[in-house]
């Protein structure tokens, strides 16, 4: 693998780690803020958790024009600045609204990095290491998670403001982030789609010389790209990526995964686990998540795409199925926090490996970061509808009933995968435009 292509999808990709170390912070926190500001259950999920939740369906809404205007690069700088301004802001926070502000405003971060991340690290990635390489995202993305859940642990008895120190501390890999994605060449193919020619020909020299710019033009000018300002994601000949994006978004978040993220702490302890055993837990699910992403980043460019999803959708039923009998049944010990291990397992093999590869994929380069953008809209939309709704839900009918409804959307994910999404393994993104598009 190219080293230079290689060390820029790593700086990229760490857009990834902040995204899953900011989501997953909170879950450490959030039931010592509701002691402490003394909020409802539906003010708690709403402002102190769902508020980030918003930003981010904001920033992946939004998140296409900057990346295609300013470009991917530029937007990548942007976000790391909102992670800084997030954390610091959030640590410093004396109220639910201010903390909701500043949480929002990371959101606005995670929302479009899940946008410029995946469309840079696609575009300047040889088609057979496309996946691998797009793959780094999510791992540093699981990595984040892992991170932030040692980091509640480590922080959790450092006295009553130990929640400030536990959303604070993202300053730090945030800043460092932004330094070192000044370094990154922006991507050739958006400067292609800008008529840059001189500029995206003296970057492809620099790293990735086997590949000329005239060729490359060429692909581009084929498929009528340069130049088509005047479409959209939404014309008829592009309804069948855009249905493929919703679909693979869509059920990316009836898994229950960042319901789960969120709360895990809160239902580790629903389960009968101890606060400081809930937070132990945790960091297994992290490390967990951690090895499988691995796996499936070594895996999706050899197996493909569609291989690995079925390898999830199998291991999301059997291990949700468990979940639910397990809360239904009252089974007491560890039942609980090793069915949802294999939950995240299957997980992070399956849709948390594929999700942002396949989506930034399936466009065409002139519209990639509108069409990264919808498939993250819907993404976050339903991720912070979701989780919001979790303590209500458990509330309501219980967690039983709850995993149970989610292991039956992964049947339906099953029957997408086997009748609808097609293998884009080892395919150019030009050629994949091509064959998706009607």
């Amino acid at each position: 693998m190219n080293s230079k292509i290689l060390r820029i999808s790593l700086i990229a990709a760490l857009a990834g780690f902040l995204f899953g170390f900011d989501t997953v912070v909170i879950s450490g926190a959030e039931k010592k803020l509701q002691l402490l500001w003394n909020s409802s259950e539906a003010f708690h999920g709403t402002v102190v958790i769902g508020m980030a939740l918003f930003g981010t369906v904001i920033g992946a809404i939004l998140g296409g024009i900057p990346t295609n205007k300013i470009g991917r690069k530029n937007t990548l700088i942007w976000i790391g600045i909102l992670y800084s301004v997030s954390a610091i802001g959030s640590a410093f926070a004396n109220d639910p609204v201010t903390f909701g502000i500043f949480r929002f405003i990371g959101g606005l971060g995670v929302g479009a990095s899940t946008v410029a991340a995946p469309s840079y690290i696609s575009e300047i990635a040889p088609a057979k290491d496309r996946g691998r390489l797009v793959g780094l995202y999510q791992f540093m993305l699981v990595f984040g998670i892992m991170v932030a859940f040692m980091s509640n642990y480590a922080l959790s008895n450092m006295g009553e403001n130990d929640w400030r120190w536990m959303v604070g501390v993202e300053a730090f890999p945030a800043i460092i982030y932004t330094l070192f994605v000044l370094t990154v060449p922006k991507s050739p193919r958006w400067l292609l789609t800008k008529n840059r020619t001189e500029e995206a020909k003296k970057i492809l020299n620099s790293i990735n010389p086997d590949l000329s710019v005239e060729e490359l033009e060429a692909e581009i000018a084929y498929g009528e790209e340069v130049g088509a300002a005047s479409e959209n994601i939404f014309m008829k000949k592009y309804r069948f990526p855009l249905t493929l994006a919703f679909l693979i978004a869509f059920f990316n978040q009836f898994s229950g995964i960042n319901a789960f993220l969120y709360y895990a702490p809160r239902i580790f302890e629903a389960a009968g686990l101890g606060e400081s055993t809930a937070l132990l837990s945790s960091i297994g699910i992290g490390i967990t998540n951690l090895i499988f992403t691995f796996l499936g980043i070594f895996l999706i460019d050899r197996l493909g795409r569609k291989q690995l999803m079925y390898f999830g959708s199998i291991g999301y039923i059997i291990s949700l199925s468990l979940v639910a009998a397990a809360f239904i049944l009252n089974w007491e010990g560890m039942a609980v926090p090793i069915f949802l291990f294999l939950f995240i397992a299957s997980h992070a093999i399956g849709q948390g490996a594929v999700i942002w590869v396949f989506i930034s994929e399936i466009f065409p380069n002139h519209l990639r970061g509108s069409g990264q953008a919808f498939g993250s809209s819907v993404h976050w939309v339903l991720a912070w509808l979701i989780p919001s709704s979790i303590p209500a839900l458990f509330a309501w009918v219980g967690p039983g009933p709850v995993f149970g409804f989610f292991a039956f959307m992964m049947v339906l994910q099953l029957i997408f995968v086997i009748f609808m999404m097609p293998e884009t393994k080892g395919i150019t993104l030009e050629e994949l435009s091509k064959k998706l598009s009607k």
